[in-house]
């Protein structure tokens, strides 16, 4: 029992140590170790607020700092042993500043348990990694007008059910992107504003008898407010939860992008070329060039779904409060954070290397009579109500189909035999030029809107 005593803070209540095979099953220091910042943040906080109250001398109080300060350095250079015997990042940092300092290091567990110490460790990590996250948003979204501004008048067909639909511009196209990444910082930073809510001062599940000043700790990390029921203080996920579903919506919209990207680069439609650094080859087909990190990027957005799913389903069926399988939140937050992290840098990286081939998106504008509701739309300005109008240009469409050329390429007179109301200046209608300048409003696709909606992008970029 002496034995097992030394390894454990709650060994005192065993009569037997914990089996290899437990040990290894319930420890969580190799994936929880990356909240070591965290932690001694955490600690240093809560040990000035003892000082400050009286509960801890003031010499404890320097003690504490100086350690934390060694014990840091040492993780920091890589120094640091890390236990298994010491299940988790907590208690290896509170077993290093023991054998620093001493006593000292003893009493900085006073008035906390590992159940709120951990809870404030993950909301630490959660809203730096949400900082950085907003701050990368911020590049690629940056990164997305660069690309638009410079392809802000390049016709390309709009597809509804792939299918050409009307003509669009390719920065038009790409600004929509813009529009759904935004939606996604909005989203996490308001995830933050739950997160940002400090669970110290809960203790186990019920508080503490010393009299401690939470507001104080949340103040000295930066906390917006204190949780206020200690029970739901040390057992809440939802802001893992919450984030993790900003993290999915956030890949669904990159692996839109990238089914794009994919579909775009293939020979069959050659609208753009992605720069060879996000490409590779084959191993057997000299010529392939494969657009692997958009394909990859759709892979990974199935496996944030899945770690959303995983704490859903974590979270499901836990009575109130701290429970062990709480320790399974922290891989999968983990796992989120790296794979949005990740994306968004490559993809910020990527959307500068991508070169539009311009000659292919116009030529694909002449295959799916892309101007069409812009002569329904002419007749019904020459007084045709909007349903006559529509089943003119079908039947127009159907004799260019079966003629094998565009609406454009029909003569006057075979225009006139559908509607007579055409005129000859019907054909400045047609062309995709005078299409896309016809939608002259703001969200409209307009060269000259869109250079509108690229200079409020970057305004809001700014604010």
């Amino acid at each position: 029992m002496t034995s097992n005593a030394t390894q454990y803070t709650w060994a005192g209540r065993f009569s037997e140590p914990v089996s290899d095979l437990v040990k290894r099953y319930t420890a969580s220091v190799d994936f929880d170790r990356r909240m070591w910042r965290q932690d001694i943040r955490g600690s240093l906080a809560h040990a000035r607020m003892l000082a400050r109250q009286g509960i801890i001398a003031a010499a404890d109080l320097a003690d504490i700092e100086r350690g934390m300060a060694a014990v840091g350095a040492e993780i920091e250079s890589g120094a640091f042993a890390w236990s298994l015997d010491l299940e988790d990042v907590h208690l290896n940092i509170e077993k290093r500043l023991t054998a620093l300092i001493g006593d000292a290091g003893k009493r900085l567990h006073t008035g906390r348990s590992r159940n709120d110490q951990v809870a404030t460790d993950i909301r630490l990590y959660l809203r730096d990694a949400i900082d950085d996250i907003l701050a990368l948003i911020k590049v690629f979204r940056s990164a997305l007008v660069d690309l638009a501004e410079k392809e802000a008048a390049t016709p390309m067909p709009g597809f509804t059910h792939l299918q050409v639909a009307q003509p669009v511009t390719f920065g038009h196209h790409v600004l929509a992107y813009f529009e759904m990444f935004g939606r996604d910082a909005e989203r996490f930073a308001d995830a933050r504003k739950r997160t940002n809510r400090l669970p110290l001062g809960a203790a186990a599940l019920a508080g503490t008898t010393y009299p401690i000043d939470r507001e104080y700790v949340a103040e000295q990390l930066g906390f917006d407010g204190v949780c206020e029921n200690s029970l739901d203080a040390v057992s809440d996920r939802d802001f893992a939860i919450e984030f993790t579903a900003a993290c999915a919506l956030l890949m669904m919209h990159v692996s839109r992008l990238s089914e794009e990207l994919v579909m775009w680069m293939s020979p069959r439609v050659g609208f753009i070329q992605i720069a060879d650094r996000f490409c590779t080859g084959s191993s057997i087909m000299p010529q392939k060039k494969n657009p692997d990190v958009p394909e990859l990027a759709r892979g990974k957005t199935g496996r944030v779904y899945g770690q959303l799913m995983s704490l859903l389903t974590l979270m499901k069926s836990q009575p109130l409060a701290y429970n062990k399988d709480n320790q399974e939140d922290k891989e999968p937050l983990f796992d989120a954070v790296d794979t949005v992290t990740d994306t968004l840098r490559i993809f910020a990286d990527m959307a500068g290397g991508i070169a539009v081939r311009p000659e292919a998106m116009k030529a694909a504008l002449t295959q799916g009579f892309a101007t069409a509701t812009d002569l329904a739309d002419y007749l019904v300005k020459k007084g045709l109500p909007f349903r006559d109008a529509h089943e003119a240009v079908g039947h127009a469409v159907k004799a260019a189909e079966q003629k094998g050329v565009d609406l454009p390429q029909l003569t006057l007179d075979e225009l006139k035999a559908f509607c007579p109301q055409v005129d000859k200046d019907v054909f400045s209608v047609l062309t995709v030029e005078g299409s896309l300048a016809s939608r002259n409003h703001v969200g409209g696709t307009a060269p000259a809107q869109v250079m509108a909606a690229i200079a409020r992008a970057r305004k809001r970029l700014t604010d």
